[in-house]
């Protein structure tokens, strides 16, 4: 699983993340809310290896995020915007990165997870200039298929995708997390933290204030809860 034990990250004079402990099974979605410089991308931040926290650990599966080539074999990155070529098709920019995770499959392959992205077949290859956010976020979801990543990071994935683009992406969270891929997702997006998630975390300050099931608390509860914390 994923787990943060104690985290503690200092920029200077800036505790941007203080004492933060949580966990992420196989399987599990852990949606974090919190407002803009709450610790959120901090989090997903250390667990990519990008920063070093300044006490405490950051594991994948009992291996420390300092083991770089084992976190990279186990996860997979989605941010707000996912960077792809835009001078390539969606199956190319799928070949492309599945190469460099070092992975070579055939284009029936290739076509076989974006299909299994909902992306949809007269897309595939179709250069990604012409691709909507939604489209783009699928082929991530393709390229952490492809990768046969165990846990995805997400940073704010839902952000300026249309009501049907976000409906799409939660059914396919759905579906990783049924096959056992774990998922910790950054948001500002309570409904679909919901819809979505199986935990939640609200954190503020760089501390995680509320840890709640999406089973025991509804949308308006949850927002409720928001509000009061912030």
């Amino acid at each position: 699983m994923l787990q943060a034990n104690k985290l503690c990250m200092r920029y200077d004079d800036t505790l941007a993340i203080k004492d933060l402990s949580f966990t992420v099974a196989p399987g599990e979605i852990f949606c974090l809310l919190g407002q803009n410089g709450a610790g959120k991308t901090t989090t997903i931040n250390i667990f990519l290896g990008l920063i070093t926290p300044t006490s405490g650990e950051a594991l994948i599966d009992n291996h420390s995020t300092k083991d770089n080539k084992f976190a990279k074999n186990r996860i997979a990155y989605i941010p707000e915007i996912v960077q792809l070529y835009g001078n390539l098709s969606g199956l190319e920019n799928l070949d492309f990165f599945s190469r460099l995770a070092g992975f070579i499959y055939s284009k029936e392959e290739l076509n076989d997870f974006l299909l299994r992205a909902n992306l949809q077949e007269d897309a595939h290859q179709k250069k990604l200039d012409t691709y909507s956010k939604g489209m783009r976020q699928k082929v991530g979801i393709a390229i952490a298929l492809a990768k046969n990543a165990s846990y995805i990071l997400m940073d704010e994935p839902t952000s300026g995708l249309d009501p049907k683009a976000s409906v799409e992406f939660a059914e396919i969270c759905k579906e990783l997390s049924a096959n056992g891929v774990g998922i910790l997702m950054a948001t500002h997006d309570i409904f679909n933290a919901v819809n979505i998630g199986s935990k939640i975390g609200i954190m503020r300050e760089g501390t995680l204030v509320h840890t709640t099931e999406t089973a025991k608390i509804s949308a308006q509860e949850l927002q409720d809860l928001y509000i009061k914390t912030i």
